[in-house]
Parts: C-alpha cells; sequence; structure tokens
C-alpha cells in the first residue's frame, strides 16, 4: 500500500505539477529531403541536413513568433542519379514528402537538373519553399525563377551554378598561363549530358581566351582503360587535363596520368576525388589533381570562423571530413531557413520567402544572401561579400584549398616531372 501511495503521488506530481513544455514538445517543422541517397551527392547531403538540424534542436528548436519548434527530417530515395530512372519518380517521391509526410519545406534535391526543373512546378503547385543544395549546376535554374517569379518565387539555391564555376576555372587557367606559359589543354569528360555540356563549355571559353584545345574525348560511364587519350594527350604537349567525371572509376585514370608521368596538370570536376577516401583509392597516385567542389567547406578550410566548426562537428557525428560537393549547402540550407522563419515569425510560405530575400548571414563559406529576383546564392571570391567556391589540390594526403587566393590555405603544385 505503501508503494502505491509513492506511485501515485509521483504520477500527480509529473502529470500536474512538472511543466507541460518538459514532458511534450512543439509540433516539428517538418524539412523533406528528395535526395538520391545511394550516392555521394546524395548521403552527404543528407548528413550535412541531420547535423544542421540536430545542433539547433539542441538549442531549443526555431523560435516561431515566440514558441521554440524542433526541426523533423525526412530523407526520402528519389533515385534520381540512377540510370534508366524517369523524372517522374523523382517528383512521385517529392510529392509523397509532401502529401504523406506533411513537409513543411523542402532542403536537398532532387539532385538531377532535369528533375529539379521538373519539380520547380511540383512546388508551385503545393506552395512549398525549397532551398535546392546539392546536384543541379544548370543556370536554367536561377534564370527560370527571374523570368517568372510569380510562379517559381518557391525556389531558392543556395550552390554555385556552372557559369561562376567555369569562370572560377578560367581565371586559374589564366594564371598558370602568366605564371607557367601553359597554353595546351585536352578535355576529357563522361558520356553524360551534364559532362559533355561542361566539356563544350570549358572548349568554348579556352578558345576565346586563345588557348590551343588540342582535343575533347568522350568516355561511356563505366570506362576503365584511358590509356590512348592519355598517351595522345601527352605526345600533343598538353600541359593542362580537364576533366569532368562523376564515375569511381575516374580514379583509374589518375592512376593511369600517373604511372605514364604525364607533363599535364590534371584539373577540373571529378566526383571520386571529392572524398577523402580518394588518396586510398588511387594509391596515393591521385595527387596534384585539383578539384572543384563548388562551395567552401567541403574540405577543411580556414574561410571563415564557422568553417572549422563545421568540419570538426561533421568529423564528430559522422567520423569522417565533410565529404565533398553538397555537404556544407545542405547543412548551411537548415540555418538559412531557420534565419528565415524566425525573421518571418511564422512558417506561412510568402512571409519566408521575404526573410530568405532578407536573410544575411555569415556562414560555413562565405557571406550567405540570395539574389532577390533570381533567388541564387549571391558568389564571390571574397568571403565577406559572398559565397565562396572551393577549388583543392590533392598534397600529400590532404585536401588543400587553393582557391580563390582571399581563402588559400596553400599554392598549387606541379607534378616533380613536370618542372
Amino acid at each position: 500500500m505503501r508503494k502505491l501511495i509513492y506511485f501515485f503521488t509521483f504520477l500527480f506530481f509529473v502529470l500536474f505539477l512538472v511543466p507541460q513544455t518538459s514532458i511534450s514538445a512543439e509540433k516539428p517543422i517538418v524539412i523533406g529531403a528528395p535526395l538520391a541517397t545511394a550516392f555521394l551527392y546524395g548521403w552527404d547531403a543528407e548528413r550535412g541536413i541531420k547535423l544542421a538540424a540536430d545542433e539547433i534542436n539542441a538549442k531549443g528548436g526555431v523560435n516561431v513568433g515566440g514558441t521554440k519548434r524542433p526541426f523533423q527530417v525526412e530523407v526520402i530515395d528519389t533515385r534520381d542519379l540512377e540510370p534508366g530512372v524517369p523524372v517522374s519518380d523523382a517528383l512521385l517521391a517529392m510529392e509523397k514528402l509532401i502529401l504523406e509526410k506533411n513537409a513543411d519545406f523542402i532542403v536537398g534535391g532532387p539532385v538531377r537538373s532535369e528533375a529539379a526543373l521538373a519539380a520547380m512546378d511540383l512546388l508551385n503547385k503545393h506552395k512549398k519553399i525549397s532551398i535546392l543544395t546539392t546536384g543541379v549546376l544548370t543556370p536554367a535554374y536561377s534564370k527560370r525563377v527571374g523570368e517568372n517569379y510569380a510562379k517559381y518565387k518557391y525556389c531558392f539555391r543556395n550552390s554555385s551554378e556552372v557559369p561562376v564555376m567555369m569562370g572560377d576555372f578560367i581565371t586559374m587557367l589564366e594564371e598558370f598561363k602568366k605564371a607557367q606559359g601553359f597554353n595546351k589543354a585536352y578535355i576529357m569528360v563522361q558520356d553524360v549530358a551534364h559532362a559533355r555540356a561542361g566539356g563544350e563549355y570549358m572548349k568554348k571559353a579556352l578558345l576565346e581566351k586563345k588557348w590551343e584545345v588540342i582535343d575533347m574525348k568522350i568516355y561511356p560511364t563505366g570506362t576503365t582503360d584511358y590509356s590512348v587519350g592519355l598517351i595522345d594527350s601527352g605526345k600533343k604537349g598538353a600541359q593542362i587535363l580537364f576533366l569532368w567525371m562523376d564515375m569511381p572509376e575516374s580514379a583509374v585514370l589518375l592512376k593511369q596520368w600517373s604511372d605514364m608521368k604525364l607533363k599535364s596538370l590534371p584539373i577540373g570536376f571529378v566526383n571520386a576525388a571529392e572524398q577523402p577516401g580518394f588518396w586510398k583509392a588511387t594509391g596515393g597516385k591521385g595527387e596534384y589533381l585539383i578539384v572543384n567542389l563548388v562551395n567552401g567547406g567541403n574540405a577543411p578550410a580556414k574561410i571563415t570562423p564557422w568553417t572549422m566548426k563545421f568540419v570538426e562537428a561533421y568529423k564528430k557525428k559522422w567520423g569522417l571530413e565533410p565529404e565533398g560537393y553538397g555537404t556544407s549547402s545542405s547543412y548551411m540550407a537548415v540555418y538559412q531557413l531557420k534565419d528565415a522563419i524566425e525573421k518571418a515569425k511564422s512558417l506561412d510560405p510568402d512571409k519566408v520567402i521575404k526573410g530568405l530575400e532578407d536573410s544575411d548571414i555569415m556562414g560555413v563559406y562565405g557571406r550567405m544572401r540570395f539574389d532577390k529576383k533570381t533567388h541564387q546564392i549571391i558568389p564571390s571570391s571574397d568571403p565577406k561579400e559572398g559565397a565562396v567556391t572551393g577549388i583543392i589540390q590533392w598534397q600529400a594526403g590532404k585536401r588543400v584549398q587553393v582557391f580563390p587566393p582571399k581563402v588559400a590555405e596553400g599554392k598549387v603544385m606541379l607534378p616533380p616531372w613536370m618542372k
């Protein structure tokens, strides 16, 4: 009897005397994350989103007009980077997030450009704000917002786009021309739409800058021997080997380049080389490769006070350094969303859109602001002015930021056989 009295006394205390907020959380704000989870640009985005949500929730959540509410992340696999998967599958996945998971906002993908462009109409239909953070480098996305703001005002992107990224590479290559006398390039790309288009874009840009573009080779996905093209590039005196590939087999290309001791510097977009494990995968033969990680913070660097804090938090939670494109941008999107909601004091889409347009925070890769007409993140080579890229070079097993100059932590190194 005495034990029953103690039990009911305790139960009464819990139910009626403990403040209600300590035993029941406020309704969460649901972030829907449509991602190609079997691929780097999907799983690292998921990890970035969840890390940010966990950090925000640990500090009490988001202040929505005086009420603290937590973020809840709902991830769905769009499979939109898998060969043969139709765009409609990615749209169905996104609609499932909205209708079945009751997503208040969309962060992340779809990752494939065609799927993301098609999803813009879906976002308008459901009046759901989206911050695109991974994949989708086409300028058509922000252009569409600018041309039809009323319809596509829900669409934001806090990552870069091809013209900006190519501009950064051209700036670097012009510096090589000035310092080293380089003027011959050889282009090798994967046989997928974005890589072919990127190769053509680079070819045109280099020709305009009076470079000699020796050739452009296109390789089917899964290619495991690049020796013919590499030998050809060596015979014809290529000094720059421009690559655009997102297949893991590109590691073979770097091994062959290193074994041949070709007098050319490899540079470009190489998905496999973005990850911390690339050094081991190539047995160190990926050294000297220069890779564009699109946004700063996707590898360790001291861009802003927040950058290394993010890197260390990512390592603590996931057991490795940030893994490449899509990591820092996905993380920052959650903080940008928090800032906008708190400015709006509401989850009302129009008010949050205004909050995002007015948001101006110093983040992992610089000053984070959206262009109010196109909803594209404003880029800069100075982190005090805008979002900074992260171009790294593999040096002695580490990814070293070498561009832009204001945040570089090392100089570009040439292979000893090129000197």
